[in-house]
């Protein structure tokens, strides 16, 4: 009797512990763990992540969590996702980060997270939808000069070339603005801190694209604005009521897949779960990534009625005139840490669409090229190049 009862309190005990540990596994999302050790499922998910990432919501909900490569990356998406990343104090967007920051560009983590902030609030502050008139004349005139470099006619991937325009007359602003150091031995470590901003620049080389393969869609308002703003574009400025016709189109374009048979142009936005109630309902373990994808979320009809037509109008309740967008428009990042150059991207975009068309005849050489599906993070890239041929206006 002495011999069994130990025993019989052992088996209890481990009876006990699997009924906890099955409990504590209800309690937490979906999990898509795949066969592999420590890969999971992450061949599969490497393949196509926005694809990957669409079959599992419909077969397992809004919330689900996928390992893979010794990863946990839970999915928040729909309503829970926007509530979880706009308003739950559980996430962290700077511990998200601070790894692949350390892979790239060898910022310890202390440093990181010393200074991160610091230089976003002076980002924020200089970049600000209430400083853009600082910039306004100087990236005119920028351009200006880039376009008059390119000579009176030519060929150059469309890519390459919206990223030569732009890239020198920005650095050349904010250096003006002092937004870059001048210390080499801080460069490298504000340069990575600088990728923030540059989400508008990949978005950028991306609409001139879809501007001239859908030309017969977008000539009539472009035009008619390019006619209205002739005097301002000859003088290099610009203003609030005239820009905001083409800032509608070029944000529904943003929101929009450019072409069905192109595949997804955006990527997953991601944060940090710091806390084990961030998502409503279930547990999510410390130190999964919460992910959300903005591509999906753009396509839910939802809240972009009809979402893949180009739809400028649509862009008429954003109240684009106090410089906010949609409600779930998250092209740029939200929260805390919401990308602080997105008007001044929005800004250069505007004046380098209207430079270009304005100046040149433009139709694409080649082929519209398919974009990229193993991109998780940030704007898809083109498979190929994608040349455009230009000719100057008489």
């Amino acid at each position: 009797m002495e011999l069994i009862s130990p025993t019989v309190i052992i088996i209890l005990g481990c009876v006990a512990l699997l009924i906890l540990i099955k409990w504590k596994n209800l309690r937490e999302p979906p999990c898509i763990r795949g066969w592999i050790p420590w890969i999971g499922a992450g061949f599969e998910f490497g393949k196509a992540p926005l694809e990957f990432v669409e079959k599992a919501r419909i077969k397992y909900g809004p919330i689900f969590t996928v390992f893979a490569m010794g990863i946990r990356m839970t999915f928040v998406t729909e309503e829970e996702g926007v509530n979880v990343f706009l308003k739950s104090k559980d996430v962290d967007f700077e511990l998200a980060v601070q790894n692949p920051v350390y892979r790239t560009a060898s910022i310890p983590k202390n440093i990181f997270l010393k200074l991160h902030e610091k230089l976003y609030i002076v980002m924020k502050g200089k970049m600000g939808a209430f400083n853009l008139y600082q910039f306004t004349e100087q990236l005119s005139e920028g351009l200006h000069g880039q376009l008059e470099n390119l000579g009176a006619h030519g060929t150059m991937d469309l890519n390459n070339l919206v990223r030569h325009l732009l890239y020198p007359v920005t650095v050349n602003a904010l250096f003006k603005k002092g937004l870059f150091p001048t210390n080499e031995k801080k460069i490298k470590e504000f340069h990575q801190h600088f990728q923030v901003y540059d989400e508008g620049f990949e978005y950028a080389s991306q609409i001139p694209e879809y501007l001239l393969r859908n030309w017969s869609k977008s000539k009539r308002w472009l035009l008619a604005f390019l006619e209205k703003n002739i005097p301002e574009i000859k003088t290099h400025k610009s203003t609030k009521d005239n820009s905001m016709t083409l800032m509608q189109a070029l944000l529904d374009i943003i929101e929009m897949e450019s072409d069905k048979r192109n595949g997804p142009k955006y990527g997953l936005l991601l944060l940090w779960a710091s806390l084990t109630n961030a998502v409503s309902n279930y547990t999510v373990p410390p130190g999964d990534l919460l992910m959300l994808s903005p591509f999906w979320l753009h396509r839910n009809p939802k809240y972009f009625p009809e979402p893949e037509l180009f739809k400028p109008e649509r862009w008429k309740k954003a109240k684009l005139d106090k410089y906010a967008f949609l409600d779930y428009f998250l092209a740029f990042g939200s929260g805390k840490y919401q990308c602080p150059g997105r008007w001044l991207a929005l800004l250069e975009i505007q004046i380098c669409i209207i430079l270009i068309f304005y100046k040149y005849d433009c139709s694409l050489l080649d082929p519209v090229p398919k974009q990229s599906s193993l991109h998780s993070v940030g704007v898809q890239q083109p498979e190929e190049q994608c040349r455009m041929v230009f000719n100057q206006r008489k």
